[in-house]
Formats: C-alpha cells, structure tokens, sequence
C-alpha cells in the first residue's frame, strides 16, 4: 500500500483499518487466512426464485441444505446479510456461532452451508451451520445509509461502488443486456462478427483527433483506432458481405458528460443495401433492444433543469421514428431563416454569424449549414428522429445523392437532443474517395486535426471493387445512457477516464 493510499483514509477509517489488519495478523498465526476450497450451489437470486414463494412450514419440512457465499453487507448479530452477484440473502447466527465470528466485519467476504429457513416475517435464512472466513476486508464500507453518494469516488473506486449501490448495478447489468441483444440481432440476420486492429498504421473511417503511440520493434509511430470503418469495408470488398464488429474506439478529445476518450461503439456493413434500408433495420433494432431490456417500448429519462426543478420526458419507441432533412431540420427550428439563405455560401455565412457561431474561410457551404444545424436544431431533437441528406463536404465517406450530388446518402439518429447513430451508403468509387481524401489532407495541412488521413490501401480495396454496401455505427454508451436514465457517460463506463488523484506523484512533461 503506498502512502497516500494510506493518508487518503480519515483518521476513524484508520483506526478501524489498523484493528481489521491485527485481526488478519491473528489469523495469519492460524493457518491460511485466505482459503479457497468453499463450493457454493445456490446464489440468492436462485433461492429467492426457487423457495421465495413457500411458507416456514413448508421450508421446515422439506430441510434444504444449500451452501452460499458472498460479502457480509449487514449485521445485525444473530441476523447478518450477505451479497452475491444476484442479490442478497441472510444468514442466522446463533450466540455460539456469534462468538466464534466475532472476529468478522462488514465487507468480509465468507461462506456459509446450513439449512435453508424463513423468518417470521416472510424472509429467507441460511443457518449458519457450517461457516468460513474466505477473504478479510481490510477497508470498511461507507456508511450503510449513505452508501459512496461522493460522484467522483464513483467513478474512481468503481468496485466499492458496485459494492454498495444497487442503481450503479442495475446500470451495468443493463448495459450487458443491451450488448448481448444487438450481438444477437445481428447474428440472427447473418451478420458475422469480426475483429479488426485497434493498433493502425493510418487512423481512419471517422474524422477525430488520433492518440498516437510507438511500435518499438518495427520502429514506426501508430495510432489507436478512432474507428473501424474502413478495415470493415475491406471485409466487404473480400466477400464478407454482412460483418459488424463490437469494438472500443479512442479520440484524443475532451470530457464531457458525453464524451470520454475510450469509447465503445457497434460499427455494422451490409452489402447490396443502402441508407434507407439501414435506418429501417436500425428502428426495429432499437424498439427490440428496448423491449428487451427494459420491458417496453417507452423509455423515461430525468432531466435536471436550469432552475434546479426535474422534468420527465417519455420517448416513444413503438412509433414510426421521424425523418428530417438537415436543412428541413433547421427551417423548422429556425422560422426567421429562409431555404434560399441556406443554399447560399454569402447568406448562409451570414446567417451564421448572426448566430455567434464563427466561420472559417476554408469551409464551404456545406460545412456552414451543419454548423448551423448543431447549435439550433440539433439539441431540440427529442423524439426518436433520422436527420438525412448530410453536405458531401462533411460526409467524406458517403455516397452523394444521385438527384442532388451536394448532399449524402447519409442520416444521424437523434433522440433527446443527442446522436446516437451515424450511417450512410458507402461510396464505392474509388476514383471519388481518392479526391475526397486529398481533400482531407488539404484540410490538415490548413490546420485541422480532425481530418482524415489519405489511405492508399483503402483506395487499392475500392480498386478492387466494393459492392453496393451501407454502413452504419451506434454509440453503446450513448445508448446506455439513455436507456438507463444516467445523466453522464461516466455513469454507464465502468472505469472512466479520469486525471490523476496526486498530480504531485507524475512526472513533468518531457521525463
């Protein structure tokens, strides 16, 4: 333990961490004070389901032996509550059994065989018959009725807080629900699941800050995956004509509740379709995964408003999610500005900076109308809705709309004023996606961190022929998010990014 593991405890929380360790010492002079040959064969949840239902009389009668173990939660002397991965359970101590485990605190893990009852007040009880010590908490658990209310230790010691909050547990469990439902789904469809390299020697398929890293035995720079997009589409090209891939994504960009620089999204291909049979397909997946997780189609978020006070808002899963155009989007949120403006570059600039929102030079018209869309519109998009026609110019891996070549084949789902989902028809040409790369590059060089890097292998694999094929990627933490009611991403990630507690203990920059 180092020492500002140490300092970091109050000083009653040291007094009670020096008694559990003379106790380990005690134990330690007795044998092994961590033994590992209990079995268990029941947990609570299992008792619960199975025996929950029957009376004292009966559960007398039928004299169940079962073995359970898990971490002591509370004591209540003869009546103390343990925790396991499915629940809670207690076990009965008599005043023998009491004396023997005087020795025991709240956090112990232990194990416990005996006889299987019901309290006179209806609740299920293991006799503690036979009983061990399995591993001893050296640290104490936070006040029972408080439980870790403290959001940054949350986040930071996430396994006491799993320990002692059961909304933190239900959130976790959902969010494997949710993951385990789209593995299926997409199964069921004759998707295949694939692995593609997190480590790339060129970072693209999204247009997102890299972190960069180095590979010392071939002596080259390289970059996490910001996403796997175009190794996705070499998968197509190869004949793989229905893959997606459940994958961790990293974005050297900043925090926020919505944002953290690890990330875990599902990026799906499917050949010989395109944007609108995706958005039909990705409607019926989230109503599926919806119903599955959370047992119906409406799902009811909290919001905390400036004043303080609390809204509830329903979203509506079971109906026909909404289609908008980004420039319909802004007209209806924006009765003042005209069609007209927004087709053109002088009067669409202007429009923005009335807005506040600052124009660079180098962008085109395309680039100002979506600066335009995510701070009027995009916010406002409450309901379950698919924004469509994306400009080509911020959508440098989409197919252009035949009817009108300014504009994608290229939709963003949207649901309570947040992106969900991003997809399009893919372009196939590979003559086209070489000059909208050299386009990037030309954005880089003037400055832009975000842009895409050229990829001539990419290209070489559209050479080859990339079939008709649209290609979508769903935010799973987003998605948590929502379905779990949790106001922050760092709700719905197990260990989330988080500065360092003791700045004083990391090097300076450069050592």
């Amino acid at each position: 333990m180092t020492e500002h593991t140490q300092n970091a405890a109050q000083p009653e929380d040291n007094k009670l961490i020096a008694e559990r360790r003379a106790k380990l010492a005690n134990m330690r002079e007795q044998g092994n004070p961590f033994p590992n040959d209990f079995r268990r064969d029941a947990t609570a949840a299992e008792l619960q389901e199975k025996y929950g239902d029957k009376s004292k009389e009966e559960l007398e009668s039928l004299g169940i032996k079962v073995a359970i173990a898990g971490r002591m939660m509370l004591d209540r002397k003869a009546f103390k509550v343990v925790q396991d991965m499915t629940g809670r359970i207690q076990i009965y101590a008599s005043k023998d059994v009491q004396k023997d485990t005087k020795h025991w605190d709240m956090g112990d893990i232990v194990g416990v065989r005996g006889t299987l009852s019901k309290s006179g007040k209806g609740d299920l009880y293991v006799t503690m018959e036979d009983y061990v010590l399995l591993t001893k908490s050296l640290r104490p658990l936070p006040e029972k009725h408080k439980g870790l209310t403290d959001t940054e230790a949350r986040y930071r010691h996430r396994y006491v807080d799993l320990m002692v909050n059961e909304d933190s547990r239900r959130v976790f469990h959902a969010r494997s629900k949710i993951i385990n439902t789209m593995r299926q789904y997409f199964t069921d469809r004759d998707f295949m699941e694939v692995e593609t390299p997190m480590l790339q020697v060129i970072p693209g398929g999204a247009t997102a800050r890299p972190f960069v890293t180095h590979h010392n035995a071939l002596g080259i720079d390289m970059y996490l995956r910001i996403a796997p997009e175009l190794f996705l589409k070499r998968l197509v090209v190869g004949g793989f004509e229905r893959v997606f891939e459940i994958n961790r994504n990293f974005r050297n960009e900043g925090l926020s509740t919505r944002h953290n620089p690890e990330f875990t999204m599902v990026e799906f291909y499917q050949a010989y379709a395109d944007y609108n049979d995706l958005m039909d397909l990705t409607e019926d997946m989230l109503r599926t995964i919806a119903q599955k997780v959370l047992g119906t189609t409406t799902v009811v978020n909290t919001r905390v408003l400036k004043d303080g006070s609390e809204e509830t808002i329903e979203y509506d899963f079971g109906k026909p999610f909404e289609r908008l155009t980004v420039v319909d989007s802004i007209l209806r949120y924006n009765p003042d500005i005209t069609r007209e403006q927004l087709a053109d570059d002088a009067q669409a600039r202007e429009v923005a900076k009335n807005l506040g929102i600052h124009v660079k030079d180098i962008w085109g018209l395309g680039k100002v109308q979506i600066e335009i869309f995510e701070a009027t519109a995009e916010h406002r998009l409450m309901q379950p809705t698919f924004i469509t026609e994306y400009p080509k110019e911020v959508s440098p891996l989409a197919r252009c709309k035949d009817s009108d070549p300014f504009v994608t084949e290229r939709f963003e789902f949207f649901v309570g004023g947040r992106e969900i989902a991003n997809g399009f028809s893919e372009l196939n040409d590979a003559e086209d996606q070489a000059e909208r790369f050299q386009a990037q590059v030309a954005e880089k060089d003037a400055g832009d961190d975000e842009a895409m890097f050229y990829d001539d292998d990419y290209v070489m694999a559209l050479e080859y022929g990339l079939p008709p094929t649209a290609g979508e990627g769903i935010g799973i933490d987003r998605l948590a998010m929502l379905l779990t009611d949790s106001p922050s991403i760092r709700d719905v990630i197990l260990f989330p990014a988080m500065r360092p507690e003791h700045k004083a203990e990391q090097k300076p920059e450069g050592e």
